[in-house]
């Protein structure tokens, strides 16, 4: 199995971040986190930079010592939220060469975000693993603006590199960073832009831009293209990614790290990931055409009565424990230990598909 080195520790690879957008699980806790197997979190740049701030934060020992959590700590640059913001309505601002003017009330207040200030807001972070600012764009777009885009994403990149290495020299564990992949569906930008980002030097790369197309559709073959612009011997980051099925494919074609609202967003509403029966092993996962897992949904009428668990071959608090009909029960109630333990239920069967892709 192979391994990345961060300040907070050993990542075994390849890894899944949950999404801790605002510092924590939302309807659970980092202690489901490290129960599920997995090791490390993504955290929001742009939304903790709104509340509590990160001078709050650095006064209070970083993300680390404000949230408790002891894992792998990864932030976004903050680029994505206002590139979406302003994509929506232009009135929220625009993407300048040099920087990204943003209006959060869409009137005369500004915030002038630069690569600088990407940089510096999550050293204020104490970030184990940073992002660079990029300019984001989608698959559809016109291909003066994913030209755009891979010329800005690498001007900025040497930008944010230049700041990293100031504000990290002479410290002894310094964090990563990690570059962004731009150039839309057209392979020879993709190959571009990872060629001039690796000239550059970063610790990793990350997948730019949106993997759906206007129908929905998702872009594997885009996604491969930015893969193959990625040097082999550096992390490769679906940023964003992705449902089981998305992961064991990008596994097979060289991604090791990914992040997502999924599992815990699916548990909230009341669905659960079941591995189906012989398919929990690394030859059930790697083929990655989802056959390896089903849905359970936990409001519905056949759980009732039911005293098995979840899942049988889980081994998360939940199913150790309690029977579906109590889980039915809990959510019908409008109990909170529904969230919890639903939650903690999904984030086990992401790590045990670690575990599995990891031995495959």
């Amino acid at each position: 199995m192979r391994y990345l080195e961060t300040p907070s520790g050993q990542l075994p690879l390849p890894s899944f971040f949950p999404d801790a957008t605002y510092g924590a699980i939302r309807a659970g806790s980092f202690e489901d986190v490290y129960a599920a197997g997995l090791h490390g979190c993504e955290m929001n740049s742009y939304h903790l930079m709104t509340k509590p701030g990160s001078k709050l934060i650095k006064g209070l020992g970083g993300l680390h010592g404000f949230t408790g959590y002891r894992g792998t700590i990864l932030t976004d640059s903050g680029g994505f939220q206002l590139y979406s913001l302003i994509r929506e309505n232009a009135e929220y601002g625009e993407i300048r060469d040099k920087e990204i003017i943003f209006r959060p009330d869409r009137g005369r207040e500004k915030l002038t975000f630069t690569p600088e200030k990407c940089i510096q807001v999550q050293f204020q972070y104490g970030s184990d693993i940073m992002m660079a600012l990029d300019m984001c764009t989608h698959p559809d777009d016109p291909i003066q603006v994913q030209r755009r885009s891979v010329e800005l994403t690498v001007r900025w990149g040497e930008r944010c590199r230049a700041e990293f290495d100031k504000l990290s020299k002479g410290m002894v564990r310094k964090p990563l960073l990690f570059g962004i992949v731009q150039g839309g569906s057209d392979p020879e930008l993709r190959m571009e832009c990872g060629r001039r980002l690796e000239q550059i030097g970063f610790d990793g790369y990350g997948f730019g831009g949106w993997p759906m197309d206007q129908s929905g559709a998702f872009r594997l073959d885009i996604l491969k293209m930015a893969a193959d612009a990625m040097p082999d011997d550096k992390i490769k980051y679906a940023m964003g990614l992705g449902r089981p099925e998305e992961i064991a494919a990008l596994v097979g074609i060289g991604y090791n790290l990914f992040d997502c609202v999924i599992p815990t967003r699916e548990a909230r509403h009341q669905r659960l990931y079941t591995w189906v029966p012989g398919q929990d092993t690394p030859d059930g996962v790697r083929r990655g055409d989802g056959r390896f897992y089903k849905f359970l949904y936990a409001l519905d009428e056949e759980h009732r009565r039911e005293a098995g668990p979840v899942d049988p071959a889980c081994d998360c608090a939940l199913c150790r424990h309690y029977s579906r009909a109590y889980l039915h029960h809990l959510f019908k109630v409008n109990d909170p230990a529904a969230l919890r333990l639903a939650t903690a239920h999904n984030l086990r069967f992401y790590g045990r598909l670690m575990e599995l892709l990891g031995n495959a």
